[in-house]
């Protein structure tokens, strides 16, 4: 292992704070900023910052939050594909965010960048890194989704051709509602438990993938928060954000590793809307854009 974790905090606190400065500066909201640390009584250490704004006139709630912790043993959601780790120490280190906008023709969009470092008795240090950025709409605009394909695809261009369709493939996967048989959104890039280029260029790969979000996202936001909607549009909003919550409680790795370890519940949730619904057995007109969501963008494609 090359790069140090000082490093990485350092590129992770600047990363949360040059995203959420923009994300204000564009809404005019107030914006919260939490700093917290874990009492030293508990097993998991380490500090964090939460920076949200709720209630903004574009985001209802847009949520940003960094951490640095460590721990005894590394949890069940960290070791299910790396089994020589388990019950190791750990130090674990990222930036991760959800933007609930509050237009429906704006979609929801997260992100996520993060290094793990596990420390085995008796053995080096072995560390890894993941993250990647998804777009979910309620409503969908196919250039909107080449647009943030692209993106994501620039951002990995120059460590590996293979790299975008391998994990866009991945993030296709991986955010798949199994229950529901129906993709969480239309996608992005996700990776985890990386290290193939060796830690400092995949750590350089991590700074790309954080960099290009504003790039990837914001023209989107630019382009569809002024197109009026009606109380039709806001309940299909609504109800599609309850897919959204299914997948952070249920499948989520991320959410699984913060609760399994112990983290700040209060930031590990930030990632929930502030107003969901659900409906039973709801049905969409057929020709509407409702149905045209779901047939036409919660699918396994090529975009670009």
């Amino acid at each position: 292992m090359q790069v140090s974790s000082s490093t990485v905090v350092t590129y992770l606190k600047s990363l949360q704070e040059r995203i959420m400065t923009d994300v204000q500066k564009r809404d005019g909201g107030s914006l919260t900023i939490d700093a917290w640390r874990k009492d030293p009584i508990e097993p998991l250490q380490g500090y964090g910052i939460t920076q949200i704004l709720e209630s903004g006139d574009l985001f209802e709630r847009a949520g940003c939050g960094f951490s640095h912790v460590s721990g005894p043993s590394l949890p069940p959601s960290a070791t299910q594909h790396r089994g020589e780790l388990k019950g190791a120490p750990f130090e674990a280190m990222g930036v991760s965010l959800v933007f609930h906008p509050r237009n429906p023709f704006v979609p929801t969009v997260h992100m996520n960048v993060r290094m793990l470092i596990a420390k085995p008795v008796n053995a080096s240090a072995v560390a890894w890194f993941g993250g990647g950025m998804d777009l979910t709409p309620s409503y969908g605009f196919e250039e909107d989704a080449v647009h943030f394909h692209k993106t994501c695809r620039d951002c990995l261009k120059p460590f590996g051709e293979d790299l975008y369709p391998r994990f866009k493939k991945w993030c296709d996967e991986y955010f798949y509602l199994k229950h529901r048989n129906e993709p969480r959104g239309i996608g992005g890039i996700f990776y985890d438990d990386f290290n193939e280029l060796g830690a400092d260029r995949s750590f350089q790969m991590m700074q790309s993938v954080g960099d290009h979000f504003l790039k990837a996202y914001m023209p989107i936001v630019d382009k569809r928060q002024n197109t009026p909607y009606s109380e039709q549009h806001r309940a299909h909003q609504l109800y599609r954000r309850g897919r959204y919550v299914e997948f952070n409680l249920v499948l989520d790795r991320g959410t699984h590793f913060g609760l399994q370890s112990g983290g700040r519940t209060e930031s590990i949730l930030l990632s929930m809307p502030p107003l969901v619904s659900w409906a039973y057995q709801t049905r969409l007109e057929p020709g509407s854009q409702e149905e045209r969501l779901i047939k036409e963008f919660l699918i396994h494609k090529e975009w670009i």
